[in-house]
């Protein structure tokens, strides 16, 4: 996986490791590698952990990843959707979670299956949507980027379809996710067909 300073828009496919993938690189399911203290969010809702999808190494010559968790219960939570409705989490270490969640010191936690690494290819501008890294998101039903206070850049996209594991995305799903360089602090949400 490059680890340059690139921001272009790269397609992410995934591709499963036969054990636990432990250095600060892009990759989804296992479990995170913590840069700081671990920071594990809680459900708004239930109170119980989130379960982590991945992390993203982030541009820079220091190690920086951004960590995505999100709810995914037995019975139906409401509001993954949502980007601050506590349903998900999105955030950068070195940098700070949001107050719309709690956090918990919890280094492992519920996944959603093995370690997964991320094949980066050049964009080729084929296929509306698909999972993808910098550049634009490709909206399914208009733009959501955040409009709060903050020096916001769009991270990932992730397809329903491209992922290695079963996520509620709704019918046909796409998740963003957006990070404040300055704070660390993200925001995710999910569009569906």
């Amino acid at each position: 996986m490059p680890t340059s300073n690139t921001t272009a828009r790269q397609r992410l496919r995934f591709a499963e490791e036969a054990g636990p993938i432990t250095e600060p690189v892009t990759k989804f399911g296992g479990q995170p590698v913590w840069l700081d203290e671990p920071t594990w969010p809680l459900s708004a809702s239930t109170g119980r952990p989130m379960r982590f999808l991945g992390q993203v190494r982030l541009p820079g010559d220091e190690p920086r990843l951004g960590y995505l968790f999100i709810t995914d219960e037995e019975d139906y939570v409401d509001g993954t959707w949502e980007p601050g409705g506590g349903e998900n989490a999105f955030f950068a270490q070195p940098g700070e979670p949001a107050d719309f969640y709690r956090v918990a010191s919890i280094r492992r936690g519920p996944t959603f299956g093995l370690d997964h690494r991320a094949e980066l290819t050049e964009h080729d501008g084929a296929g509306e949507y698909g999972s993808a890294l910098w550049g634009e998101p490709d909206w399914l039903q208009g733009d959501e980027a955040p409009d709060e206070p903050g020096t916001w850049r769009f991270v990932l996209q992730i397809d329903s379809a491209d992922e290695p594991f079963e996520v509620d995305f709704g019918d046909a799903g796409v998740g963003y996710a957006f990070l404040d360089e300055k704070t660390g602090q993200g925001r995710f949400l999910w569009q569906c067909g």
